[in-house]
């Protein structure tokens, strides 16, 4: 089975309309391919004979600027560039009705942020904030926001590049694919808990594993595509699904909150009903204190 790992531009051609793809153009936004961010790969394209907007990444491009950045990495600038991207497709619909506002379709192949000195200094995790609140801003003002992880979906870049997706999609693991918050190897050393003890553990239980099997029983994945040719149809049936919940006002099944659900009803989250619960009497119990009337 052939990898997809370091290919975040090949697979927009396997999803969009054949040669449609403007990049660096989205709505009145246009920026210039030496300006920031080279490993971000942003534009607008064609799916299914309907405009929308795509951000990829790009892991054979490096950040000259920040020798972190790389691989995919999502760094400072790429965050920047791809927060920009969002709003000026918000901005672009925002006189249109929920059924014709253009969806977002994220491309994901990341290992991570790049966690260097200048970018810390600079405001990295504002940026990925930024990108992170442009993503819920255009999933709650009726854009479709579908994920696909191609490659690796990896700590706090999947949690802005794709977490706020109203669903994602994944390649099945045959292809390498990589999604966990981070190596067991880590939560080792963090834990201070025995790494044999954590890898055993992590072939049972969800939460410590990294395959998107996994994270699928947790809800996070809302289907596994097995094979590159169904890459196309099944973004397009899901973008489809996702409007038509949209325009019937459920946006409860969508997004971080949709997902939580289906973990629920896939047997990966079972204690998230009793914690809401838990939490809702502690909740209801002092309220009056702080709230009026």
């Amino acid at each position: 089975m052939e990898t997809l790992i370091g290919q975040g531009r090949a697979a927009i051609d396997f999803i969009i309309d054949q040669d449609s793809f403007q990049e660096n153009i989205v709505g009145d936004l246009c920026i210039k391919d030496t300006e920031f961010g080279p490993g971000a790969v942003i534009g607008t394209a064609m799916l299914d004979n309907k405009i929308c907007t795509v951000i990829a990444n790009d892991a054979m491009a490096a950040n000259e600027k920040f020798p972190v950045v790389y691989a995919g990495v999502i760094g400072l600038e790429e965050a920047y560039k791809m927060a920009l991207t969002v709003y000026a497709t918000i901005k672009a619909d925002k006189d249109k009705p929920i059924e014709d506002k253009r969806p977002l379709i994220l491309i994901v192949d990341t290992p991570g942020n790049g966690p260097g000195k200048q970018e810390e200094i600079f405001g990295m995790n504002k940026s990925t904030g930024a990108y992170q609140l442009a993503l819920a801003e255009a999933r709650k003002s009726g854009h479709p926001i579908v994920a696909i992880v191609v490659g690796r979906a990896i700590s706090g870049a999947f949690l802005c590049h794709g977490l706020q997706a109203d669903h994602i999609l994944s390649m099945s693991p045959e292809f390498g694919t990589m999604i966990h918050v981070m190596p067991v190897s880590s939560v080792a050393r963090i834990t201070k808990l025995d790494l044999d003890y954590l890898t055993e553990l992590s072939k049972s239980n969800p939460v410590f594993a990294a395959g998107p099997q996994f994270f699928e029983k947790l809800g996070g994945i809302n289907e596994i595509i097995n094979q590159i040719s169904d890459i196309r149809p099944k973004v397009i049936a899901h973008v489809n699904e996702v409007k038509s919940l949209k325009k019937q006002g459920n946006n409860e099944a969508l997004g971080p909150w949709g997902r939580g659900c289906l973990g629920e009803k896939r047997g990966g989250r079972t204690t998230r009903p009793v914690v809401i619960q838990k939490m809702n009497e502690q909740f209801n119990a002092i309220k009056s204190r702080y709230l009026a009337g």
